[in-house]
């Protein structure tokens, strides 16, 4: 008992059940808690982007010559968006099945907007031609400013990791420089990460107590439904790629199960980027492509977010009674591919790309993201842990592709009982 007690994942657990009871008892009491989990991720938020920059940076540089490199690239990419492909078509093909909204019924005029009007703003922002010169920062600094975003810090990673691959022992200095900031970096997220049951106590308190646990039975069916698809996906989708890479998709998640319950609690999969890199390599992964591989896939290879833009947009249409046609769905489809690529991973984000979708799409008002506003937050736990397995997978699969990957260590490190995060 004095064993479980201290694992760090059952500390964890204990915060996501107070933070629950707290929610729950002392609704009031829950919401003044928010800070708390707030705080939380703000302190891992703040580490991102100059992780990525460094991870990425020296990925590029010390990847070896620059087809090598561009190789390593283009496989993710392809692989990027291949997966993400299958997770939107599994989406619309589980919401076509279940019909989740179809109980609703509801007609435009009834919808409240001012609940989402501040969505509705930002998702404006995020046509197709603002997203392609969002990708582009006013300056260095402001890619790594709060109102920054991910794709810009992966664009400036990527010039400084070609240039520095370019020039050759001349940028050697520089990247020893870096790599002692990353290894900085990876040292203050361990200490952060102490504090992931407060974190996931403060994040839970706050969503039980701001909305309820009985708000949630008029939207169980597409709750249960999303985290259907997001197992279905994870088994039957990522379970064959992990297979073909000589990986058990089930040892994997029993590796990882620390990193995991930190994303449930903290509904943020960045919480487990710099966790996830370690364990990423201690299975065998070659560093370079892990540090390619998983940054990259933070903006790119959002499978549980995909799987939600899909699923919400048919809830949302069957609620107001708007038949979608095939050619409909294709273009959300290829709507969605777009869009999904300015999500991060981080709560919020996928509600707000969700916005932005709906934006290019005149047949479904905007207006209808009302209609699932209060349970997005208890959906983004499932959007955050399915983000975080599929970078884990990509990952894998990748250095397997590359045949830069110690399948001895692999087998070893995942049939162990006894995995414990440094």
């Amino acid at each position: 008992m004095k064993r479980i007690v201290s694992h760090f994942y059952f500390l964890v657990l204990l915060g996501i059940f107070c933070g629950a009871a707290v929610g729950h008892f002392a609704p009031s009491a829950g919401v003044a808690l928010k800070p708390i989990g707030d705080g939380f991720i703000a302190l891992i938020r703040m580490l991102i982007a100059p992780l990525i920059f460094s991870t990425l940076t020296l990925g590029i540089a010390r990847a070896g010559e620059m087809k090598t490199v561009g190789r390593v690239g283009a496989k993710a990419l392809l692989y990027f968006e291949i997966v993400s492909t299958l997770s939107l078509c599994i989406g619309l093909l589980v919401g076509n099945l279940m019909h989740p909204g179809s109980d609703f019924r509801l007609i435009n005029s009834n919808l409240d907007f001012s609940a989402v009007e501040g969505f509705a703003k930002k998702a404006s922002e995020q046509s197709i031609t603002g997203f392609i010169l969002h990708i582009i920062p006013g300056s260095f600094a402001d890619a790594f400013s709060t109102s920054g975003d991910l794709l810009q810090v992966i664009l400036l990673s990527a010039l400084f990791g070609f240039a520095a691959n370019a020039i050759g022992k001349a940028s050697e200095p520089f990247l020893d420089i870096l790599e002692s900031f990353s290894k900085v970096i990876f040292a203050i997220f361990r200490i952060l990460m102490k504090l992931a049951p407060l974190g996931a106590a403060g994040a839970m308190a706050y969503t039980i107590g701001q909305f309820g646990i009985a708000s949630l039975r008029p939207l169980l069916s597409l709750m249960a439904c999303f985290y259907f698809t997001c197992a279905l996906f994870v088994i039957f989708v990522l379970g064959p790629i992990a297979y073909f890479a000589k990986c058990n998709i089930f040892y994997l998640l029993r590796y990882l199960k620390q990193e995991l319950i930190t994303v449930l609690g903290t509904s943020s999969s960045e919480s487990g980027l710099a966790p996830l890199m370690e364990k990423l390599e201690r299975l065998g992964c070659e560093k370079s492509i892990v540090s390619l591989v998983v940054p990259t896939g933070y903006s790119f290879n959002l499978d549980g977010t995909n799987i939600y833009l899909a699923l919400a947009t048919l809830f949302v249409a069957q609620a107001l009674n708007i038949p979608l046609t095939v050619r409909d769905q294709l273009t959300i489809l290829a709507v969605a591919i777009l869009t999904s690529k300015g999500a991060s991973g981080v709560t919020g984000a996928g509600f707000i790309t969700l916005a932005a979708t709906f934006a290019v799409i005149p047949k479904i008002p905007v207006q209808g993201l009302a209609l699932i506003l209060g349970v997005d937050r208890f959906m983004s736990e499932a959007r955050a842990i399915t983000n975080f397995i599929g970078n884990a997978v990509a990952a894998i699969f990748i250095s397997f592709w590359e045949n830069k990957i110690d399948l001895h260590r692999l087998k070893s490190e995942l049939s162990s009982h006894k995995t414990v995060s440094k």
